[in-house]
Formats: C-alpha cells, sequence, structure tokens
C-alpha cells in the first residue's frame, strides 16, 4: 500500500531546537554550554531532556522556538510532498500553542499539548491516524528518536522514517526503521521507494 500521508515530529526533525534551547538557558541564568552538556548526557543515558532543569537546580523557564529556527531543508521538503499530493501534517511533544509556526505549512497539525497524550504513548499515535484519515500503513512517520518517533510508528503500523540529525538522532541507532535519512532533501525519493 503506497504512502498517502507524512506526518514529521518537531524538534530536531523539522525544527532545530539550539536557539530554543540557548534562549531557555539565558532565561533560567546557567552558561548555555553546561546545559547542553547536560541535554547532551541524559541523551547518551536514554533519559528524558526535561531532567535537565533538576540537575542543574533551577526552575524550567517558559522557551520556545520560533519560525527562524525551521531547518534550512524544512519547509522546502514540506511544500514538495504537499505538491506531489501527499497529505502533509507535524506532531510532536510540543506544548500547546507552540505548533502555531507551522499551521500554514501543514494539513494536519497536532501536539502532546492539543491532544493531551505524549509520545511514545500509543494513544498518541492513534490519534495521528485518526486526524489523517488514513489507515496507519498509508502513514509515514518522520522523527529523531529511536524511542519516541521510530518504535512507536511502527509498532502503530506506520511506515517508520529515522532522521539522522540532533542529539538524539545521531545516538540512537535505527535498524528497524523502513527509511533512514540524514536530511529532508532526501525524503521524497526515499519515499518512492517504499
Amino acid at each position: 500500500m503506497a504512502v498517502k500521508a507524512v506526518v514529521f515530529d518537531v524538534g530536531e526533525t523539522l525544527v532545530d531546537e539550539t536557539g530554543m534551547w540557548e534562549r531557555a538557558a539565558d532565561a533560567a541564568g546557567v552558561p548555555r554550554f553546561t546545559l547542553m552538556g547536560v541535554l547532551g548526557g541524559l541523551a547518551a543515558r536514554g533519559e528524558h531532556h526535561s531532567k535537565v532543569w533538576s540537575i542543574l537546580g533551577v526552575e524550567w523557564p517558559a522557551s520556545t522556538w520560533a519560525a527562524v529556527d525551521f531547518y534550512p531543508d524544512a519547509l522546502p521538503c514540506l511544500t514538495r510532498l504537499r505538491s506531489s499530493g501527499l497529505r502533509v501534517g507535524a506532531a510532536g511533544n510540543v506544548p500547546l500553542g507552540s505548533e502555531a509556526p507551522l499551521r500554514e505549512h501543514v494539513d494536519v497539525l497536532g501536539s502532546s499539548g492539543l491532544w493531551g497524550v505524549e509520545k511514545p504513548a500509543s494513544g498518541f499515535f492513534d490519534r495521528l491516524v485518526a486526524e489523517t484519515g488514513f489507515d496507519a500503513e498509508e502513514i509515514a512517520y518522520v522523527g529523531d528518536r529511536v524511542d519516541n518517533d521510530v518504535q512507536p510508528s511502527l509498532a502503530a503500523g506506520m511506515v517508520a522514517v529515522h532522521i539522522r540529525r540532533g542529539p538524539w538522532g545521531l545516538l540512537h541507532e535505527a535498524p528497524s526503521a523502513a527509511i533512514r535519512i540524514d536530511s529532508l532533501a532526501e525524503l521524497p525519493e526515499a519515499l518512492d521507494a517504499v
């Protein structure tokens, strides 16, 4: 069965989170390098990134990404997929409202904040299937994390796409992914081969 919809994780898939984390470090009053180092350690240990604040002994500051934080290959990929007739979506573990910069670029938009369920829970992927209007096997889910993106999308019956960028994307190996890419520029042709 051919892929009819492609849904993207947000952080480190469509959006380079560097600026967001730098703004968060500044708001919390901690050195940027310290924050990034602790985040890297959590990624390597397979722990949730939110633990960074308790480790640093500061409260979680309000910080989000902005439209300028899109990876250079993100919007061209979304445009190309949509123009080829695919339904395109974005859904990730982001707070309510932070998905707004994506609204004009996708057909389906969701988030853990909007849906009240976080990846890797199966309920997140069930909701994603319902929102796209296609069967799970007709949906490709693209993400950087094996634990939050690749494995649960496979378990839901989707075509799992692992993008190797960002700390988790580079640290995690995803031999079970149907497609492995280093750039979203590679995705349209990779989908043609599935």
